[in-house]
């Protein structure tokens, strides 16, 4: 009690000294006297917050033991008038805002708090990174809550490493606004993505950030540069449009093995359906491949072999591009993911252009590959390229894709995530808006914020495609045939939810999937066809009865897939 009057009574002196109260607050203690210089020496060796230097300037008492056991206390008696301090408390404050950033702490050893020297907080920019990796090893691009491997988990922490990210925020990539342009499953890779966040773009004693950054990166992932973007840049939201491209070997456009369970389901409906009263139901069922003639189907090996060996015909390659066809425009792609019904309005997704090169051969092996230029993707979108592979190699009508937008719910499964590659996202929009304010401002300026795009990057991303995407993705299907043990999986199957491949183009009920309602014998996928690398054979058998677990379906979490 005896403490809170003596603060009071220092706070009111330094309020008002000429009238009657300053008589009766004034100390009388002799043992006491005023030191006016502590409070700058405390300001100057310790750079204190606003509030602190407010409440010492102020006048409040703190006794201390002096020379000889005489007290000593601090009184606002040389105290400048209200003016003079509501003016430094204002300076304080600005100094306070001028020094938010990141600290660089340099406390000195043996000091007390007190003494604890104020360092300089580096300014966080908020920026955009662009940057490509190959995703083999690595379980999707996004950040994960429990630390497993991902991309952004290991950029995030080599830009920690490298200064870029201060320790302060370390442990959280929130507090930076960490957000990626497009999100991509396990095993996926990108030759270009973009990743946004507030980051130090000058660090101390490092004089080439993005060679720093990728010091601390493994080689499978790069940082191809940044630039500077708007306070409100949202990565996701501000992207235009993204491309894509899948590369699969032609042998997967050879029709189902004879006697195989699909081939024995879709011969069974097909020989079910009237396409022609004039026609028997065994001339409905076309006759088997030319491939499979005279082919030793007991030998694994030799049939790998004679797969790889084919090569594509012409009207084939002719009859997938009018089957993508119907991709492109505005469609409900609810069949196409995971977690969405019919009626959810942001199933509704617009494909620019799709176009399928021709075949090219490397080593032993036909390659096709299909460049699809989307607005956004959803979760598992590489579903549409299944529907249409499945339907080339079954003769199904390319009026199937129309269907399958309709309202009812069929089963489409996955193509292995080997042969996708995200190529770039693409922000025309944004950099549009950015033109007419750098026209007039020079590069240098504060304001200047450069347009976002890949173009200057182009030869090391074509090289790093080559050496780390390419390359790694023939040499798995080279070594491991990942492309024919998922062909061979789904060749293997033998209940309904596949029937929507028949000669009529048509869903039939029995492919129906209906909420609360039990199905014999479902397609369950396997999760080694998310795989992108296989380094011990023991994992890979080990992995070959693992179900693929669905994700978890909320709002949220279908809206942080996206890309």
């Amino acid at each position: 009690m005896d403490g809170d009057s003596a603060m009071k009574r220092t706070v009111h002196e330094h309020d008002d000294v000429s009238g009657p109260a300053a008589k009766r607050l004034k100390p009388t203690d002799p043992t006491i006297t005023e030191v006016p210089g502590l409070v700058a020496s405390l300001e100057s060796d310790v750079c204190l917050g606003a509030d602190e230097a407010d409440i010492l300037e102020e006048g409040v008492a703190k006794t201390q033991d002096g020379p000889g056991g005489v007290k000593t206390k601090t009184t606002g008696k040389n105290a400048p008038g209200k003016a003079s301090k509501r003016k430094r408390r204002e300076e304080n404050r600005a100094n306070r805002a001028s020094r938010r950033g990141t600290r660089i702490e340099e406390a000195v050893e043996g000091a007390s708090p007190a003494d604890r020297l104020e360092t300089l907080r580096l300014p966080k920019r908020r920026c955009a990174l662009l940057i490509g990796f190959c995703g083999s090893g690595y379980k999707g691009m996004q950040i994960q809550p429990d630390h497993s491997t991902t991309i952004e988990g290991v950029l995030f922490q080599a830009m920690v490493r490298a200064g870029a990210v201060s320790k302060d925020n370390a442990d959280d990539p929130v507090k930076v606004g960490l957000a990626r342009a497009a999100r991509t499953d396990a095993g996926v890779h990108a030759a270009g993505n973009l990743v946004s966040l507030k980051m130090i773009t000058s660090v101390p004693g490092v004089p080439d950030l993005v060679a720093r950054i990728n010091e601390e990166l493994p080689p499978e992932i790069r940082l191809w540069g940044y630039v500077r973007v708007q306070n409100s840049f949202n990565a996701r939201l501000v992207c235009d449009s993204r491309k894509y491209t899948y590369f699969f070997p032609t042998y997967l456009l050879i029709p189902p093995r004879p006697g195989s369970g699909l081939d024995r389901s879709l011969r069974q409906y097909a020989a079910t359906l009237s396409l022609d009263a004039e026609l028997s139901a065994a001339d409905q069922v076309s006759a088997p491949h030319a491939f499979w003639a005279n082919v030793d189907l007991s030998s694994h090996e030799g049939e790998l072999e004679r797969k790889r060996a084919w090569r594509v015909p012409p009207e084939q390659v002719e009859r997938l591009r009018q089957i993508v066809k119907r991709f492109e425009g505005t469609h409900n792609f609810h069949n196409f993911t995971v977690g969405r019904d019919f009626s959810d309005r942001s199933n509704q997704r617009h494909m620019k252009k799709i176009e399928i090169a021709d075949p090219v051969v490397f080593g032993d092996t036909e390659w096709i590959s299909v460049l699809f230029h989307g607005q956004s993707f959803m979760l598992h979108q590489r579903k549409m390229m299944c529907a249409l592979v499945l339907a080339c190699r079954t003769d199904t009508p390319e009026q199937v894709i129309d269907e399958l937008y309709g309202p009812r719910v069929v089963f489409i499964p996955k193509m292995p995530s080997l042969g996708l590659l995200l190529e770039e996202p693409i922000f025309d929009s944004y950099n549009a808006r950015m033109a007419p304010i750098n026209e007039i401002l020079e590069p240098s300026d504060p304001d200047y914020r450069p347009p976002i795009s890949f173009e200057a990057h182009r030869d090391a991303i074509n090289a790093f495609k080559q050496r780390y995407i390419y390359d790694n993705m023939r040499q798995v299907e080279d070594r491991n045939g990942l492309f024919d043990a998922w062909m061979r999986y789904v060749d293997a199957y033998t209940g309904n939810d596949l029937l929507w491949l028949n000669p009529k183009g048509t869903i039939p009920p029995a492919a129906v999937i209906r909420k609360n309602e039990r199905r014999e014998n479902p397609f369950k996928e396997k999760k080694r066809f998310d795989a992108t690398s296989f380094t011990v054979e023991d994992e890979t058998a080990r992995a070959t009865d693992e179900d693929d677990e669905e994700p978890p379906t909320s709002k949220q979490d279908l809206a942080d897939t996206e890309g």
